[in-house]
Parts: C-alpha cells; structure tokens; sequence
C-alpha cells in the first residue's frame, strides 16, 4: 500500500484511484496514459509507510 504525497493530487480521484481521463478536454490522452503509468511505478518504488504506533490504554478496577 502506498501514501499520496503532495502533488499526487492530480493523478488520483477523492477515493484514492488513479484517474485514467486527463484533467483537461484539451489534453493529449495517450501522453496523460503515460504519465500516470510512471506515477504508478512511482508508488510501487516508494517504501511502504510503517505501521501506525498505538497506544494501550489500562483501564483499572474501580473500587
């Protein structure tokens, strides 16, 4: 799994998908086509966030 940095932005919809359809009508499709492909492999050469910390919270026995 992989994290949007900033500038990501444009290349993905609010869900976190790639977003296949250029921005702009005026865009060339096959050159957009080709640049989310690198910011795919852009994702997968990136190294994986590491997990989220949490913290264990003890409760004690009323009393």
């Amino acid at each position: 799994m992989s994290i949007l940095l900033p500038g990501d932005e444009p290349m993905h919809y609010e869900d976190g998908s790639h977003r296949w359809i250029p921005p702009e009508p005026d865009y060339d499709q096959a050159t957009w086509e080709n640049q989310v492909r690198e910011h795919q492999r852009e994702h997968r050469s990136r190294p994986d966030p590491p997990p989220p910390r949490y913290r264990l919270i003890r409760r004690t026995a009323a009393g």
